[in-house]
C-alpha cells in the first residue's frame, strides 16, 4: 500500500463515530506509509515559524513546503524548520497552488485570519488534512461552512486551541465533569491582559517589493497598502483581524465551554471600546467584557484589556470555575487549583515540564515548545488512525462562534438572542445580515 492511499484510506475509516482506525500491518520505522506525513505551513512569520519548527521535530513529520507572501517571513520560516530537520522545504507562495501538489498530506494554517477558514476550506477540498489556527474563521458564515466541508471531503480538520490535549487540563475536565468535584459549576469567568501599544496611523506607501500584497489579501476585498498593517496590526482592523476576543478569548471561552459542557448560547452581551488610546488606526476594542448565558442556568463572562496589563488573579490570562461546592482556577498553563466553597485551598496541580515558567501572554508560544507538540502530535496521530482529534472542527467552531457573537454584539450596539442549537441570531435581522459572514473579493470566495 502507497502512503497516499494508506493516508486517504484511514482517514476515510478514522472521521467516523469512533474516530479510530485499527492498522492491519506494521509499522515500520519513521518513514514507513503509517508513519511519514509530509506538511506544508502557510504563514511563516511568526506562529507557523514556531508551528513549523515544532512540527518538524516530531517522528514522521516533514515540513515538504512553505507558503508565505513576504521574502522576509520565507527566510525566517526556513531557518526555523532547518533546525529541526536536514531536508529543505520547497517555497510556493500561492496556498491554491500548494493545495494542488499531490504530495503534500496536510496543510498548517497560521496565516492572518481573514485568510484561516477559505484557505482550510480550500485545502479540505483538495482533500488535505489541516491544522488551523484559532481562530478557525474570520466570521461565522465561513466557521459553518468550514465544518461542512471538512464533513462533505472526510477530511480531518483541528483547531489550535492547544489546552484541549494538555494532559492536566484533561485530568481537571474528568474532575470536574466525571468526578464531580466542586458540584454543578453554573458560572464561568476569563480573562486576558497585555499592554499593547498604539499603532499611529497608516500611510499610504508603495508596497514593497517583498511582499505580494494581492496574494496577501487573498479573501478580502482589496485595500490600499499602508506601512502600519502588516505583519501583525491588521489583528486590530475589523477588514482582516478579529480583535482581542478572536484573537485570544478563544482560548479561555473554549476551556470553560468544555469544563462546563455548553455549546451555543442564548444570550449575549457586550462592553467596551477603543478606551485606552485615540486618534490611531486601531478599530476593534481594547476593552471589552462579554457575557453569555447558556441554557441550564449556566453563564459565562470573559474580560479582556489589550492595552492595560494589571493581572487579574495573579496571571495575565486564565479563568476559574464556579460550582456549587467549590471552584476551579487556571492561570493560563496546563496547571490548575482546587478551592472549598469558603476559598480554602484543598489541591492544587502543578505543570512538570519547563514550559510551566513560561509567559502566558507570549504572542507566539505562551505555553511552551511541549504545549505545541502535544497538540500537533494529536493531529498526525489522528491522520494515522491511531488517535481521536482533540479538537475536531466541529468544537473549535464553537469556541470561536462565541467569539463572532461577542464582536456582533459590540459592533451592533445590541443583545443577542441567539438559537442554543447553532448559535444564530433570533432576534436581529439586521446586525446578522451585516456582520454573520463578510463580501469577498470577486473570485476569491470560499466554496466548499
Amino acid at each position: 500500500m502507497q502512503r497516499r492511499d494508506f493516508l486517504k484510506n484511514s482517514a476515510v475509516a478514522g472521521v467516523g463515530a469512533a474516530g479510530l482506525t485499527i492498522l492491519n500491518f506494521p509499522v515500520f520505522g519513521k518513514n514507513a506509509p503509517s508513519n511519514k506525513i509530509v506538511l506544508g505551513v502557510m504563514g511563516v512569520n511568526s506562529r507557523g515559524n514556531w508551528l513549523a519548527q515544532v512540527a518538524a521535530k516530531l517522528p514522521g513529520a516533514e515540513i515538504g513546503y512553505i507558503c508565505d507572501v513576504e521574502d522576509g517571513a520565507i527566510d525566517k520560516g526556513l531557518k526555523a524548520v532547518a533546525s529541526s530537520q536536514e531536508k529543505k522545504p520547497q517555497v510556493i507562495k500561492d496556498i491554491r497552488k500548494l493545495v494542488e501538489v499531490k504530495d503534500v498530506d496536510a496543510i498548517i494554517i497560521a496565516s492572518p485570519d481573514h485568510w484561516h477558514a477559505p484557505a482550510a476550506i480550500m485545502a479540505a477540498a483538495a482533500g488535505k488534512h489541516v491544522y488551523v489556527e484559532k481562530p478557525c474563521s474570520h466570521n461565522a458564515a465561513e466557521g459553518e461552512l468550514l465544518v461542512k466541508t471538512a464533513r462533505k471531503y472526510n477530511r480531518h480538520v483541528q483547531m489550535g486551541n492547544q489546552r484541549r490535549s494538555w494532559v492536566n487540563m484533561q485530568n481537571a475536565v474528568k474532575e470536574v465533569k466525571e468526578d464531580n468535584i466542586i458540584g454543578r459549576v453554573f458560572y464561568g469567568r476569563g480573562w486576558y491582559v497585555n499592554n499593547r501599544a498604539p499603532i499611529g496611523v497608516g500611510k499610504k506607501i508603495a508596497v514593497p517589493g517583498t511582499l505580494d500584497w494581492n496574494l496577501w489579501q487573498g479573501p478580502a476585498p482589496r485595500m490600499d497598502y499602508l506601512d502600519n498593517i502588516v505583519h501583525y496590526n491588521w489583528h486590530w482592523r475589523w477588514h482582516w483581524g478579529t480583535s482581542e476576543t478572536c484573537n485570544n478569548a478563544t482560548h479561555e471561552l473554549d476551556c470553560m465551554r468544555w469544563f462546563m459542557d455548553v455549546d451555543f448560547p442564548t444570550k449575549v452581551t457586550s462592553a467596551g471600546g477603543r478606551y485606552a488610546y485615540s486618534g490611531d488606526d486601531w478599530q476593534t476594542p481594547d476593552t471589552q467584557t462579554l457575557n453569555f448565558e447558556f441554557t441550564g442556568n449556566k453563564s459565562i463572562s470573559w474580560e479582556g484589556r489589550s492595552c492595560s496589563a494589571f493581572n487579574l488573579e495573579g496571571s495575565g490570562r486564565g479563568f476559574t470555575l464556579f460550582g456549587e461546592n467549590g471552584s476551579l482556577y487556571c492561570g493560563g498553563g496546563d496547571s490548575y487549583k482546587i478551592f472549598d466553597v469558603k476559598g480554602k485551598l484543598v489541591k492544587e496541580v502543578k505543570q512538570a515540564d519547563a514550559a510551566a515558567n513560561q509567559n502566558v501572554v507570549n504572542t507566539v508560544s505562551p505555553a511552551g515548545e511541549q504545549s505545541d507538540a502535544i497538540h500537533i502530535q494529536n493531529f498526525l496521530d489522528t491522520i494515522r488512525g491511531n488517535a481521536k482529534l482533540n479538537s475536531e472542527i466541529a468544537e473549535g467552531h464553537k469556541s470561536t462562534m462565541l467569539c463572532h457573537l461577542g464582536n456582533i454584539a459590540q459592533r451592533s450596539n445590541s443583545i443577542l438572542q441567539c438559537d442554543p442549537k447553532n448559535g444564530h441570531i433570533l432576534n436581529n435581522k439586521e446586525a446578522a445580515a451585516k456582520y454573520w459572514g463578510r463580501t469577498y473579493e470577486k473570485g476569491w470566495e470560499p466554496k466548499g
